[in-house]
C-alpha cells in the first residue's frame, strides 16, 4: 500500500514539474527596436535560409535573380554611407509599391535600420530588366553576415543574404 502511495505522489509531481516546463516563456533573443514596423514577424527572421547566398547577376546586380536584387551591395559600407540601387521583379505598380528594408545581423541576433532616410523607400518604375528599382543610401553598422528582409506593401518579397567584410 505504501509502495502505491509513494508512486502516486512521485507521478504526481512528476506530472507537475512538466506541466510548469511547458509554460514558461520562452524568451527571444532576436532583438527589435521599438520604431521597427508592426508587420514586421519574429517568425520571419526565424525563416531565414542562411544558404541562399545572394549571386551577381545582370553583370552588377548582387541578389536573388529574378526576385530583388542591389547594385552596390559590394561597395564597402561599414559605418559609412553607401548608395545602393533596389531593384525588384514581380511589381506591378511600383509607384504605389512601397518598399521596407529590414537589416538582420547573424552573429549578434540583432535587426537594424540599415536605409539612412529610415525603414521605408518609395519604388520607381523599371530599371536594368527589373519591373522596379529604388536609389537609396544605406549604412552597415558592422561586418559579417546579414540577412536583408525586403518588405512590398507590408509584406515579406524576399530575404538577401550578404557578407558585408568592409
Amino acid at each position: 500500500m505504501k509502495l502505491k502511495t509513494w508512486g502516486c505522489i512521485v507521478f504526481c509531481l512528476f506530472v507537475l514539474i512538466i506541466g510548469c516546463s511547458r509554460n514558461e516563456l520562452v524568451e527571444s533573443k532576436i532583438q527589435f527596436p521599438e520604431d521597427i514596423p508592426n508587420f514586421v514577424a519574429e517568425s520571419d527572421v526565424e525563416k531565414i535560409n542562411w544558404e541562399n547566398k545572394a549571386v551577381t547577376f545582370n553583370g552588377n546586380i548582387i541578389g536573388n535573380e529574378n526576385k530583388s536584387g542591389v547594385i552596390g551591395a559590394d561597395m564597402p559600407s561599414i559605418t559609412t554611407k553607401q548608395k545602393w540601387m533596389w531593384h525588384l521583379w514581380g511589381i506591378e505598380d511600383p509607384a504605389a509599391t512601397n518598399l521596407t528594408v529590414v537589416g538582420f545581423h547573424r552573429d549578434s541576433g540583432t535587426i537594424h535600420k540599415i536605409l539612412t532616410s529610415g525603414w521605408m523607400t518609395g519604388l520607381g518604375g523599371a530599371n536594368n530588366g527589373a519591373d522596379a528599382h529604388a536609389p537609396s543610401n544605406v549604412r552597415i553598422p558592422e561586418r559579417g553576415e546579414w540577412a536583408i528582409l525586403l518588405y512590398t506593401d507590408e509584406e515579406l518579397f524576399d530575404v538577401l543574404i550578404y557578407e558585408i567584410n568592409e
